[in-house]
């Protein structure tokens, strides 16, 4: 799995998700419980995961909607 989003804002990792998954991309969210160890201040951001097979056309789909991605 590679690593396509990290964003801390959990509206920008439903969107990238929704779209993704719109085009039959499964992501996979990491760190999404480790806000139960912050506190749930939101400042430890989440990954937004892929298969490596995926990770070509998940980026051109967010690039295409105006997502920031991951290098």
């Amino acid at each position: 799995m590679k690593e396509l989003l990290r964003s801390s804002d959990p509206t920008i990792i439903a969107f990238a998700t929704a779209l993704l998954q719109g085009e039959d991309i499964e992501p996979f969210q990491m760190d999404v419980h480790m806000s139960i160890l912050e506190g749930s201040i939101g400042i430890l951001p989440r990954r937004l995961m892929v298969r490596d097979g995926d990770l070509f056309m998940a980026r051109a789909i967010l690039q295409d909607n105006d997502i920031e991605i991951s290098r």
